[in-house]
C-alpha cells in the first residue's frame, strides 16, 4: 500500500477546517518548506494530526 502525502491528507480534510486554521496551517507548512524542510518530516505530519483534532472537536 503506498504511503499517502501528508499534504494530501490534510488537503482531503480541508473543507472541515475553518478558514483562519486552514491559513495557520498553510502558513506553518511554507514557512517550513521555505527552511529547508520536506514534506515527510515529522512536523508536517504534527499539523496533519492538529488538524485531525480540529475536525474531531466540531
Amino acid at each position: 500500500m503506498a504511503e499517502t502525502n501528508v499534504i494530501q491528507e490534510i488537503s482531503s480534510i480541508a473543507h472541515h477546517l475553518p478558514l483562519e486554521v486552514l491559513q495557520d496551517i498553510n502558513q506553518r507548512i511554507g514557512d517550513w518548506l521555505a527552511s529547508g524542510g520536506n514534506e515527510n518530516d515529522p512536523y508536517i505530519r504534527q499539523q496533519l494530526r492538529f488538524a485531525q483534532r480540529f475536525v474531531k472537536e466540531i
